[in-house]
C-alpha cells in the first residue's frame, strides 16, 4: 500500500473509486452530480490523497482549498474506503499523511461535516482533535409535496440577477452559510447556478440560489424589513419551476436559526438529516 496525492490521477479514475468506495451505501451519485460537486466545494488534487493497493485507490480523500472565515482552509469534499478495507483506519492513515503537505501548503484550518448519526466518525474526528463548530440542519421534499407557494403580491417580480447583486444582498442571511453555500463556492459553480432576485420597486428584497441539476436551494434570504410578505414563497415557486429535480432539498441551515426552518415547515420540507461543522487548526 502507497500513499500518494491525486494530481496526476484523471476525473474518470476519481469517480470510479467514489463509486466504488459508496456501492453499498443508500445514496448514489451519478458522474456530472460529482464532478458538479468537486467543482462547487473547490476540489484540489494535489493536496487530495489516496491509498493505493496493487494500482487501485482503495481509500481516499478528496480535499477542496479556499478561505473560510478569512483563513486558508482545507474541506472534505469527500472520504471514502471500499468496503472490504474499511475497519483498518486507512482513512485515518491518509488524514495524517496529508498534514504536512496541507500546512506547507498554508492551510491554517481543516473543516468538514458529518452526519450526527455517524458515530463511529465522529469519535474518530475527536481522537484527532476535531472541534464542533456547529449543528446543522437539513431539510428534503419531493416538489409535488411542497404546499402554500400561494403569492398575491401584484408590486413584485422574481427574475434573474447577477452575482454581484447575490453578494451585496448577503446582508439578509441570518446566519454565515457553510462551506458549500458560501460565496467562494457560489462564485466557483455559478455557471451552473440560477440566481433569482425578488424584486420591488426596482429594489432587491430577496435573493435566492439554485442548482436545478441537483435540487439544491443553495441560498435562501429576504431583507428583514420585507418578510412575511410572501417573497420568500413567491421566489421558492418560481425555484421550483426551474428545478430539473422532482425533489428541493435545502442543506446546512444552522441550527440556532429559527425563521428559515419555520417557513420550511410552513410548505411541508421536512427536517430530513442533522449535520456537525467540525474543523481543526492546523
Amino acid at each position: 500500500m502507497e500513499f500518494k496525492n491525486l494530481e496526476n490521477i484523471d476525473f474518470e479514475t476519481i469517480f470510479h473509486a467514489f463509486q466504488q468506495a459508496f456501492a453499498d451505501y443508500e445514496i448514489h451519485f451519478d458522474k456530472e452530480e460529482v464532478r458538479s460537486m468537486l467543482t462547487r466545494r473547490g476540489y484540489n488534487p494535489k493536496l487530495s490523497f489516496a491509498a493505493i493497493e496493487d494500482g487501485e485507490i482503495i481509500s481516499f480523500t478528496l480535499n477542496g482549498t479556499g478561505f473560510f472565515n478569512g483563513l486558508p482552509t482545507a474541506y472534505d469534499t469527500g472520504t471514502g474506503t471500499l468496503k472490504e478495507y474499511r475497519g483498518h483506519g486507512i482513512a485515518t492513515k491518509i488524514f495524517n499523511y496529508s498534514l504536512p503537505y496541507l500546512k506547507e501548503a498554508g492551510i491554517k484550518q481543516y473543516l468538514l461535516e458529518v452526519l450526527q448519526n455517524n458515530t463511529k466518525a465522529i469519535t474518530v474526528y475527536r481522537q484527532l482533535n476535531f472541534n464542533i463548530t456547529r449543528q446543522f440542519d437539513c431539510f428534503k421534499q419531493t416538489i409535488k409535496n411542497i404546499v402554500n407557494l400561494q403569492n398575491n403580491s401584484t408590486d413584485l417580480t422574481i427574475q434573474p440577477i447577477d452575482l454581484e447583486a447575490v453578494r451585496q444582498a448577503q446582508t439578509f442571511c441570518d446566519f454565515a452559510p457553510s462551506w458549500q453555500n458560501s460565496i467562494e463556492s457560489i462564485e466557483r459553480a455559478k455557471s451552473q447556478l440560477i440566481f433569482l432576485g425578488a424584486i420591488r420597486n426596482d429594489t432587491v428584497v430577496g435573493f435566492c440560489i439554485i442548482d436545478p441539476t441537483t435540487g439544491d436551494l443553495t441560498q435562501l434570504a429576504v431583507n428583514p424589513e420585507y418578510r412575511r410578505m410572501g417573497i420568500g414563497s413567491a421566489m421558492l415557486q418560481r425555484a421550483i419551476e426551474l428545478m430539473k429535480t422532482d425533489f428541493i432539498k435545502v442543506l446546512n441551515i444552522s441550527d440556532d436559526n429559527q425563521t428559515l426552518p419555520q417557513f420550511l415547515n410552513s410548505k411541508n420540507i421536512p427536517l430530513a438529516t442533522k449535520q456537525y461543522e467540525m474543523k481543526l487548526k492546523l
